[in-house]
């Protein structure tokens, strides 16, 4: 059963890193106007946050790898909700830039160790779908959390948005105490010893496609608002904020098939599949986007399949690094934020060369197609080496 309570709690961490990470979209004009700084400037949070957990996932799976998963993930999600808490009294562009940095640190290291532990509260062959359980999170609270606590921050102010993150890292706490249980830390290598795994290829390849493939969902998300606004004809405000949850419970949805999809017909299978229907939903995106229904349903469809790789990357990953699953699966959390990092710079690129606000999709599918390559390249070399089995 993968509704266990056990996973729920590791749901409801995710809940609060996916809070964290995606609320400060929502509110970079509050803080702005707050701090008297451009919002490009006020963009450096956004990237502060997305290099701490670029920075934190190995560092902190590496020094805390020879603890029990349980004690890991405690003090993970006590860094975070210290961190988040602190940046409610935030004086000035500084402080909140580092505590956003500090803030960002445990998230990779909980999805990693989090996504290992979830392997194997259940059986072998529901590994992917308990991972996908744990991701849930992060995709509901852009369907409820994100769009209730910008209400909240419409009413009070910004700060009020890290209150949340705060409370709800004490919740997650509690109920990882409560429900997950003391299992045994794995770590037979110390920590140059499992750094060996990636002198193997297969998880190179991994960060390849986690970065290049889920790179294209970045492409388009981080301009879907001025698309819809200029190009469909959506009103600002909260039919914008009701689109960006209709998309919310598409990533949701597609978690879940993800996991399912990766449980039935392999993890490599599962990707090449959800990447090139991922490239088909990109370029109807662009394609459709004069259109309002056909842009609500293809907004619904495109991040469904987005975020249905999530759970069969991180299998991926596990599988193709024994001996040191906890640091490659840490890695591959910032591997996801290298991917928003290129995929809203190459989405960039076509608007700056005048094609237009509908002209990132075009960017985005191009790098899910290379996605689809380089998880071809890695099934054929593996087959190649093994001389046996199927992809």
């Amino acid at each position: 059963m993968l509704f266990k309570k056990s996973l729920i709690s590791l749901a409801i961490g995710g809940f609060g890193i996916g809070l964290t990470e995606f609320i400060m979209m929502g509110i970079l004009r509050y803080v702005a106007k707050d701090f008297g700084i451009t919002i490009p400037e006020a963009g450096h949070f956004i990237s502060s946050y997305a290099l701490g957990v670029v920075v934190g996932a190995p560092i902190l799976v590496l020094i805390a790898g020879n603890y029990p998963p349980k004690k890991i993930l405690l003090t993970l999600m006590l860094v975070f909700t210290v961190f988040n808490s602190m940046s409610i009294f935030a004086s000035n562009y500084t402080f909140l830039v580092i505590t956003r940095f500090l803030s960002g640190l445990p998230h990779g290291a909980y999805f990693g160790v989090g996504a290992v532990v979830a392997s194997r509260l259940v059986d072998s062959s529901k590994r992917a779908s308990a991972i996908s359980m744990v991701l849930a999170g992060l995709t509901v609270a852009n369907i409820i959390g994100i769009p209730l606590t910008i209400k909240l921050v419409n009413l009070l102010t910004w700060r009020y948005a890290f209150l949340v993150v705060g409370i709800v890292g004490v919740l997650a706490m509690l109920f990882i105490t409560m429900w997950l249980p003391d299992l045994k830390q794995e770590r037979r290598n110390n920590a140059k010893n499992e750094l060996k795994v990636f002198i193997k290829a297969e998880p190179w390849f991994v960060l390849a496609i986690t970065a290049v493939g889920t790179g294209g969902f970045f492409a388009w998300f981080s301009y879907i608002e001025p698309m819809l606004v200029k190009i469909t004809g959506f009103s600002e405000g909260n039919t914008i904020s009701a689109i960006l949850a209709l998309a919310g419970l598409g990533m949701f949805v597609g978690n879940f098939v993800g996991g399912y999809l990766a449980d039935k017909v392999s993890p490599g299978r599962a990707i090449i599949i959800l990447l090139s229907v991922m490239v088909l939903c990109l370029i109807g995106v662009s394609l459709l986007s004069p259109y309002k229904i056909p842009t609500l349903i293809m907004t619904f469809i495109t991040a469904a399949f987005a975020f249905s790789t999530g759970s069969p990357i991180q299998m991926l990953m596990i599988n193709a690094s024994k001996g040191g699953e906890m640091l490659a699966s840490a890695s591959n959390q910032a591997g996801f934020n290298m991917g928003n990092a290129l995929g809203a710079y190459l989405g960039g690129l076509p608007i700056a060369y005048g094609f237009g606000l509908a002209s990132p999709e075009w960017s985005g599918a191009g790098m899910a197609a290379v996605g689809v390559l380089i998880t071809l390249m890695m099934l054929i070399r593996r087959k190649k080496k093994t001389k046996v089995g199927t992809i």
